[in-house]
């Protein structure tokens, strides 16, 4: 299937699509094909996302814009209901929309704040998966593509919403993948890489007293290298969101480390093992032998 037309035909919504990765991801999704419902919180850098998208795709129909917070149910049901009225059909979901939330100790935080970050990361993609499952199951097929991040894979202190929200994601992607298995709809999870996005700049503003020494350095040279391409995340769910992707469920992929692009060669070994996904390790992993005396 050639690169630019792999999603020819296909309608998605992406959510957050307003700036930075979102409105990446929806830049190569125009450029492969794909008619979109693009949503965000705050009106003006929506529309104006909008407007550059249609101009770039040169067709205004292509793109469609709905104010919504990912976090409130009547809000994404909204975009769902656009979506079907202006496209007339619904194949992909990508939920990109996501905040860092409250950064500082737990006890410090403040707990409103915190409560909204797990709303935002957490509840939002659940309620957006939610509204597209009917849709999916009665067409017999899906691509649901929920983005990921550093929090997903090991702790982030001072930023313990962020990372609770995101650990969670993956372990409700593998879930709904067997949820949804039977009918033929993918659900997956994208680390797209320390992108260099309105994010880090919060990081780097914070300052190290409320975001650790550790994770503010490492910021501030990820700010200095120009972090991972925004183009290579939005590359992964091109892919996910094609049917090259068939059948390839229940994962976290790395856009930067992993051999995505030759996934399809390996569908059948990914079905039948715990690769890509979250999983505890037990000390026999790591050549210890506690617990394994006799």
């Amino acid at each position: 299937m050639n690169v630019t037309a792999r999603l020819q035909g296909k309608v998605a919504v992406i959510t957050g699509a307003s700036q930075g990765l979102g409105f990446e991801i929806a830049r190569k999704y125009l450029e492969a094909g794909a008619r979109l419902t693009i949503c965000a919180r705050e009106p003006a850098p929506l529309h104006e996302a909008r407007r550059q998208l249609a101009e770039a795709c040169g067709d205004s129909r292509a793109v469609v814009a709905v104010e919504a917070d990912v976090s409130c149910e009547s809000d994404v049901a909204r975009v769902i209901a656009t979506t079907l009225e202006q496209h007339r059909q619904l194949d992909i979901l990508v939920s990109n929309a996501g905040v860092y939330g409250p950064k500082g100790r737990l006890e410090d935080v403040d707990w409103a704040e915190w409560k909204r970050a797990i709303e935002i990361n957490l509840l939002g993609p659940v309620l957006a998966c939610r509204a597209v499952l009917p849709h999916f199951k009665a067409a017999g097929c899906g691509k649901i593509i929920q983005l990921s991040g550093g929090g997903a894979t090991g702790p982030l202190p001072m930023i313990s919403a962020y990372a609770a929200s995101k650990a969670a994601v993956i372990r409700f992607v593998e879930t709904l993948a067997e949820e949804v298995r039977e009918f033929h709809i993918d659900v997956n999870a994208i680390a797209p890489g320390a992108l260099n996005t309105r994010l880090l700049e919060e990081i780097v503003q914070a300052g190290p007293e409320r975001v650790g020494k550790a994770f503010f350095e490492l910021s501030v040279q990820q700010k200095a290298n120009g972090g991972a391409p925004l183009s290579q995340g939005a590359q992964l769910a091109v892919f996910l969101g094609s049917e090259l992707s068939d059948g390839i469920t229940g994962r976290l992929i790395s856009a930067v480390w992993d051999p995505w692009e030759s996934l399809a060669k390996h569908r059948d070994a990914l079905s039948e093992s715990d690769i890509y996904t979250l999983r505890r390790i037990v000390p026999k992993d790591r050549g210890q032998l506690w617990g394994e005396e006799s």
